[in-house]
């Protein structure tokens, strides 16, 4: 790896420590100091949850900002990111647990209406794509709060509305999607997402997800029988509806609380969130361009391996026969099954600190000091 002097960095977010474009700013100062006159590209990427807009903005995208309703219906400030008739949304923007008040869960009555409104923001600035980001909801409403941000409208046995949330959807009764927003016929819409799921059954979004949002045992229950009440009655919603049996059955529609399935509804195509985001970040003929790469995420584990950003960089720049490095806060993959991902190396915050809650207080110049190995090793 000597003699390497071209360095894409490709890296997502340390969470809680480091945004990407801050990973990105370190290591590129600890190769300079051993290296200085090393070229060095900086790409933050993400997987399609929290700092996907970030990403996309930090690559030359616009950023908007739109007020939209928070998960608990109060107003939020909300981003997207706009190039050319593409947009990127995260949900988690206007979904997120982040809009949370620190401590409260909402796991029956959160809201993805904003969400919608997000979409709408978009397909008003005259997007002719769309990259749906989902994940770090704080809410398992099956995308029936977007839905009905778009026109969709969702009423009980008396014709009234439904409340908020995934605990409303056990009063619904019929399910209009007439007044569904037409520009969305127009639109490629995307959704990227890091996880499979579907939107019910054991490994649908309630049992996964919802105790991470704050769902009781019974809480998960009433949602999972709920969602699955909703998609069967959708079923008799037109033709919009007429699929949504197999979309509640396919992969990643119970992605973001379900939000995913409310996606499929509006006719997105499903795609693992770090292969959607490469393509909308430019990263192939920044990797033709780089003779190293160097990736990584706050934690590298078994999560990683499952559509996480890393992993989806080194197996891009495998198939271009490119080095690859990692560098994280914790590692806990084995040498074997990191170069079984494509990456040779991965260089850990702890290896220079062990104590790990200065590793994440004092992130940013540990990240350089695990650079400078870096640089000693691949660039003397």
């Amino acid at each position: 790896m000597r003699g390497t002097r071209r360095v894409l960095v490709a890296a997502d977010k340390f969470k809680g420590s480091l945004t990407a474009v801050q990973v990105a700013e370190r290591v590129t100062a600890g190769l300079r100091r051993v290296a200085p006159d090393v070229e060095v590209e900086a790409l933050p990427v993400a997987d399609g949850g929290d700092g996907t807009v970030d990403a996309a903005v930090a690559a030359g995208f616009e950023r908007r900002e739109v007020r939209v309703a928070g998960p608990l219906g109060d107003a939020v400030t909300a981003s997207f990111a706009l190039r050319d008739g593409t947009a990127v949304i995260e949900m988690a923007e206007a979904s997120g647990l982040q809009r949370l008040p620190a401590g409260v869960f909402a796991p029956l009555t959160a809201s993805t209406y904003g969400s919608g409104e997000l979409l709408r923001a978009a397909l008003d600035a005259g997007a002719r794509t769309i990259v749906f980001g989902v994940g770090g909801s704080a809410t398992t409403d099956g995308g029936a709060g977007m839905l009905s941000a778009l026109g969709a409208r969702f009423l009980d046995a008396d014709g009234q509305p439904i409340p908020p949330g995934g605990g409303g959807l056990a009063e619904l009764a019929r399910a209009d999607l007439s007044g569904l927003d037409p520009r969305l016929a127009g639109v490629e819409l995307v959704l990227a997402s890091d996880v499979d799921n579907p939107l019910t059954g054991p490994k649908g979004a309630p049992a996964v997800y919802g105790p991470q949002k704050g769902a009781s045992a019974e809480d998960v229950a009433a949602l999972d029988a709920a969602l699955a009440h909703f998609a069967k009655v959708l079923e008799g919603a037109g033709e919009v509806g007429s699929r949504a049996a197999e979309y509640a059955a396919s992969p990643g529609a119970g992605a973001a609380g379900g939000i995913g399935f409310g996606a499929m509804l509006l006719g997105a195509r499903f795609r693992a969130g770090i292969e959607v985001m490469l393509d909308v970040l430019g990263f192939a003929p920044a990797l033709e361009r780089a003779s190293l790469v160097i990736t990584g995420e706050g934690s590298l584990d078994e999560q990683t391996l499952h559509g996480k950003a890393p992993a989806g960089v080194a197996a891009a720049a495998r198939a271009a026969g490119k080095d690859v490095v990692a560098v994280c806060g914790r590692l806990a993959l084995a040498p074997e099954v990191l170069s079984g991902a494509g990456i040779r190396r991965a260089y850990a915050l702890t290896e220079v600190e062990p104590d790990v809650a200065r590793c994440i207080a004092d992130a940013g110049p540990i990240l350089e000091r695990v650079a400078e190995r870096i640089g000693a090793d691949c660039l003397g």
